[in-house]
């Protein structure tokens, strides 16, 4: 029996609660190609969009239903915020914002105290104290997404963008009976002036860590968008601490994502047990190809702010996975309470999109991503001989001689110049829209450069070659 096929097992090895076993492997890196991950056996990418992260913390949000439409849709991935970070209703345009929960409607890891007081309706919270309740509903979620094939992103923390949201905060001292976190907004997450919230930060996150640690369906973010607000990179790393720290006796570990940047930045000194990186609105994709070289998974897990129309969004998650990107997360607001099916019909006001279409277009890429035998290939465009005009753009996945993965934006038709070792391929030209197969053709080829016509299309076409 391979080792795989043990993992597999393993994997599978479920309580009835639907928990993993602490014997299984949570998802980890693929050992031979860790710019993807392993889970339940098999080489992963994980492709989603996603609710607006409020799907535990939101009482009202029915998340079963939610999680069923995920699967339904073929995605594979969802991100939560743990609740010491929410927003008001409103915030950044968002209707029927899932990370708003409704006056008296909010659940976070710490327990109300029975002092009335909280901003948004309810007694204060007592930050030493938890709320069991919360750490059910969070347990719940995590086996519900886990039985439906899910892994979830725990986002732990997020700076405050401004005082509407640190009013809100429970570890702001109006909403505690605690007397802590009497600091500014910016004050909050870091080493020295955190007016006595360290200490509830560590806690907090060591008691999420143990409530999950035999899921194998889960990793850890440190913080949404810390370079937002400049949270200090020595408070960052402290968190990574903890987490090691807290799963030090643990039998399996399980990976922690930084998110880095919006756009694109070049890692420095990563802490040794981060795994994942993380960017934001990540278009075009320079983040995977300035950071490839660290061997571990380059992530794009929110996108927005260019507007409802699905098409950018579709083309950013292309150009990103095939550019050797191991993750992407769109940001979906049709998930809404109510509507956690997917179908909320969101204004034209609101800062990004999300549809049921797009989630269809989403599957299509995760599908046709795992149709190769992905951890063998390489991001590469040398296999590109001739140059293309400037309306084009081509992002390719190559195990040289054997599988190419490419993408297309731009143009209706274009001529593909490629250098192929001698051999019979198999050619299929896709609709990124339609996930349609547009073409099939063979190719009996001698070896050296060769010629490859597209069929026409409508501003985006992916070709699958393999060779027979």
């Amino acid at each position: 029996m391979t080792t795989f096929m043990i993992i597999a097992l393993l994997a599978f090895a479920q309580t009835e609660s639907g928990e993993t076993t602490t014997h299984s492997m949570p998802l980890a890196l693929y050992p031979e190609n860790p710019h993807y991950f392993l889970f339940r056996g098999e080489p992963t990418v994980l492709i989603t969009s996603g609710e607006h992260y409020g799907a535990v913390l939101n009482l009202d949000f029915d998340y079963v239903k939610y999680l069923d439409a995920l699967h339904a849709d073929g995605l594979n991935l969802t991100r939560t915020f743990t609740g010491a970070y929410i927003e008001p209703e409103g915030a950044f345009k968002i209707t029927l914002n899932t990370l708003a929960p409704a006056v008296s409607r909010f659940i976070c890891p710490w327990a109300r105290s029975d002092t009335p007081g909280y901003a948004n309706g309810g007694n204060k919270f007592d930050l030493s104290r938890w709320d069991e309740a919360y750490f059910e509903r969070l347990r719940d979620f995590t086996t519900r997404a886990s039985e439906r094939g899910i892994i979830v992103e725990i986002n732990l923390f997020c700076p405050f963008y401004g005082e509407e949201q640190w009013n809100l905060s429970p570890m702001n001292p109006v909403n505690n009976v605690n007397n802590l976190g009497a600091v500014s907004a910016s004050g909050v997450y870091t080493l020295a002036e955190h007016g006595g919230l360290l200490a509830v930060q560590e806690a907090m996150v060591r008691k999420v860590v143990t409530e999950l640690k035999s899921f194998d369906n889960v990793y850890y973010e440190i913080m949404n968008e810390p370079y937002v607000r400049k949270v200090p990179m020595d408070w960052e790393h402290h968190i990574v601490d903890v987490i090691v720290e807290a799963e030090k006796e643990f039998p399996v570990k399980h990976l922690i994502s930084q998110n880095i940047a919006n756009g694109k930045a070049e890692i420095k000194n990563p802490h040794p047990a981060i795994s994942v990186f993380n960017f934001h609105y990540a278009s075009p994709p320079d983040a995977v190809a300035m950071n490839y070289s660290l061997n571990k998974v380059i992530g794009d897990n929110e996108t927005g702010f260019k507007g409802t129309d699905d098409a950018h969004y579709r083309v950013e998650a292309w150009e990103f996975i095939l550019a050797g990107g191991g993750l992407y997360n769109n940001l979906d607001y049709s998930f809404a309470v109510g509507h956690e099916d997917g179908t909320f019909a969101y204004p034209s006001s609101q800062p990004g999109g999300g549809t049921a279409a797009l989630r269809q277009q989403l599957r299509t890429l995760k599908e046709f991503i795992h149709s190769f035998d992905f951890v063998k290939m390489r991001p590469d465009l040398t296999c590109l001989r001739d140059g293309l005009p400037e309306d084009i753009r081509v992002r390719a996945l190559v195990e040289s001689g054997k599988q190419y993965a490419v993408y297309v934006y731009g143009g209706d038709q274009v001529d593909l110049t490629l250098a192929l070792p001698a051999g019979n391929y198999h050619l299929e030209w896709l609709s990124p829209i339609t996930g349609e197969v547009v073409k099939q053709e063979r190719l009996s080829h001698r070896g050296g450069d060769v010629t490859i016509a597209s069929p026409n299309y409508s501003g985006e076409i992916a070709l699958r070659m393999g060779r027979q």
